[in-house]
């Protein structure tokens, strides 16, 4: 199988060169200035294209990892676009974080134009993209998964399947709720403790020995202790981003967003703030008493 990647950024990149160098796919990727360094791929055959129509001329398979709706919506549908290029049968894999309404309507455009679409948005971080344990959560029809699942097999740990077409991109927003929700909480918790002078160390013994133990806390010690924010590249206008389109999936939904609409604030006051490209872990920094919040 041909695959295609559109979205070479952090995670992406470690998805590309795991479909080409553990998976053995050939690989084409759309030439793009938000791509991190293609070197690597280009030197072990991947090519480089210049559309998404090139990219659907040329593949099988064809994997989306970008921002969000826009912009899948933009790479499916706009000008020289998947749908205007898409040979019969191309499956196209959208592991982008969606909106589930917008992934129903870019499934039916592929669909009419003759391919298959599944929604397979990831959870875990850039460093198991590059290991290849990415873990999925898969949307659609269990014939085309196990179709791609071969390829899908090169850079995760997991793919679950968990519903119809739309289902993974709405897993995933409750997912990105619920973890932004604890990492958000953990860091004003611990901007407190250090603003008491508690030994940050012990601060984090006494969460994860208790009620505290989480994915959350274990993704925000390195900052907590070290300062280091590299463990969990992820912008805080990334988490901002997710946070509304949780919002609008939940307006749809007609649930109850009172939590979420504490989170969403907090989020929205550190990017106007002119914070946005911190990492979530630096919501600590930006918590504190002389921090920027």
């Amino acid at each position: 199988m041909h695959v295609g990647i559109i979205g070479v950024g952090l995670m992406g990149h470690g998805i590309a060169r795991n479909v080409l160098l553990r998976g053995g796919f050939k690989l084409s990727f759309l030439d793009h200035p938000g791509n991190q360094p293609v070197d690597e791929l280009i030197s072990h055959g991947a090519t480089a294209c210049a559309t998404p129509a090139d990219i659907a001329t040329n593949c099988d398979i064809v994997i989306l990892c970008v921002t969000g709706s826009p912009q899948v919506e933009a790479i499916v549908a706009g000008e020289n676009g998947l749908v205007s290029a898409l040979k019969p049968g191309t499956i196209i894999v959208d592991c982008s974080t969606a909106l589930p309404e917008s992934t129903l309507r870019m499934g039916a455009l592929v669909q009419a134009a003759g391919g298959e679409y599944i929604d397979a948005p990831m959870t875990r971080t850039a460093k198991e993209a590059h290991d290849g344990k990415l873990n999925l959560l898969v949307g659609g029809d269990t014939a085309v998964l196990e179709k791609v699942s071969p390829v899908l097999a090169s850079f995760t740990e997991r793919a679950d399947h968990v519903g119809p077409l739309g289902h993974g991109h709405r897993l995933k927003l409750l997912h990105n709720y619920v973890s932004v929700g604890f990492m958000t909480l953990l860091a004003e918790a611990a901007a407190q403790a250090a603003d008491a002078d508690i030994d940050p160390q012990v601060f984090v013994d006494v969460l994860a020995g208790g009620g505290g133990a989480s994915a959350a806390l274990n993704r925000l010690t390195p900052y907590i202790i070290k300062g280091d924010r590299e463990t969990l590249p992820f912008s805080i206008a990334n988490a901002q981003k997710d946070m509304g389109y949780y919002h609008s999936m939940a307006h749809a939904a007609g649930a109850k967003v009172t939590v979420a609409d504490s989170i969403s604030a907090t989020l929205s006051m550190a990017v106007e703030e002119g914070h946005g490209e911190a990492y979530v872990p630096e919501l600590v920094k930006l918590f504190r008493q002389k921090g920027a919040l």
